[in-house]
């Protein structure tokens, strides 16, 4: 097997869901491995770090939304797509607020499945300055705020912000279209890459997030726009 396919870890306690996405993720080029619970799930990303994490919420030893949880205050950033029975708005905003990148609700189709993997892994990879950004250097520049696109970093008044990819992401989508009001619906397709309504709650956590930790280097930049949604200016 070549040692370039990207490794999903297939995490769920029922064997036969965890048999049957390993065998579909394989025959799509995909270097699959499993667990059948929320410890080996840990165990196995600190062994061997995929690339990506199928995710099972109800697990029955640590559940998902933990498993999450754990890694993400180790700084592990791996992409995570939580399965779940389970299809409740609550639950989407606590899987996503936790550093989810996607929810997909069993029963699911296997191609579909799939098409989401590929899509959270493209959102996950750095990306290429796109044409006509507000860049130089390959470095968005907002005020004191800038973002190096290649590299990954972001500067505010001189001074390094840690951001997730997540966090990252939306920051970056935020300053290429500096001065213009985004809906929550834009910036959910355009980082979570979904159309889905009833999720602008992450929107706002993450909008939060990444105040808390722009706002103490200087004055605030991403304003809210009552009703609309959020424009990110000087």
């Amino acid at each position: 097997m070549s040692e370039d396919r990207q490794r999903v870890l297939v995490v769920d306690d029922e064997a036969n869901i965890r048999d049957l996405i390993e065998v579909a993720l394989r025959f799509h080029g995909f270097q699959p491995t499993t667990a059948g619970s929320g410890a080996a799930a840990l165990r196995e990303v600190r062994d061997r770090p995929p690339d990506l994490i199928l995710l099972d919420v109800m697990l029955p030893d640590l559940d998902g939304f933990e498993v999450c949880r754990r890694l993400r205050a180790e700084g592990d950033e791996v992409p995570v797509i939580f399965l779940t029975a389970r299809d409740t708005p609550s639950d989407t905003v606590t899987g996503l607020t936790l550093g989810g990148d996607d929810y997909v609700t069993k029963p699911f189709s296997i191609d579909a499945l799939v098409a989401r993997v590929r899509a959270v892994l493209r959102r996950a990879a750095p990306k290429p300055v796109p044409d006509g950004a507000p860049v130089a250097d390959g470095v968005l520049r907002v005020g004191d705020l800038e973002l190096d696109e290649v590299r990954w970093t972001v500067r505010r008044a001189g001074v390094e912000v840690e951001l997730s990819p997540t966090e990252f992401r939306l920051l970056a989508h935020l300053m290429h279209n500096v001065g213009r009001v985004l809906t929550r619906a834009q910036l959910l397709e355009a980082v979570w890459g979904w159309e889905h309504h009833g999720n602008g709650q992450v929107v706002e956590t993450y909008v939060s997030y990444l105040r808390r930790k722009l706002d103490p280097l200087g004055p605030p930049l991403i304003h809210t726009r009552r009703g609309v949604g959020y424009v990110l200016r000087p």
